[in-house]
């Protein structure tokens, strides 16, 4: 039997229910870009954009735990394309605040490929 990649993305893609946030940061140097939608792609909320540092990781949790909350929505899903070292400092914090890492790998969304780690919170 073989099993393809595009197989393990499309289980993983169908595990995404109406309970979920999902949310994309583009990872920059100083600034990053959050943005969130929800199961059906529909745009949750206003962007977010923060330093690459404490205050801004801060900052990303607490956007993320009211958009979860005004929307009632038990988890969220945050992807980022770990590119260069600039998205260690949030998967470093983020871990800090009792986040946990699904795992790494290359997923095709919203018509863009790119490789994602992918974080629950």
């Amino acid at each position: 039997m073989n099993f393809k990649m595009q197989d393990k993305q499309n289980q993983l893609i169908e595990r995404i229910s109406d309970t979920h946030l999902i949310v994309g940061v583009d990872i920059t140097q100083q600034l990053h870009v959050a943005r969130a939608v929800n199961f059906r792609e529909i745009v949750v909320g206003d962007p977010l954009i923060f330093e690459n540092n404490e205050e801004g990781f801060v900052k990303l949790v607490n956007w993320i735990q009211n958009l979860k909350r005004q929307k009632n929505l038990d988890t969220a899903i945050v992807g980022m394309e770990p590119t260069g070292h600039y998205w260690i400092n949030i998967k470093s914090s983020l871990y800090l605040f009792g986040c946990y890492f699904l795992k790494h790998f290359y997923i095709s969304m919203f018509a863009l490929h790119f490789s994602c780690l992918i974080i629950l919170i």
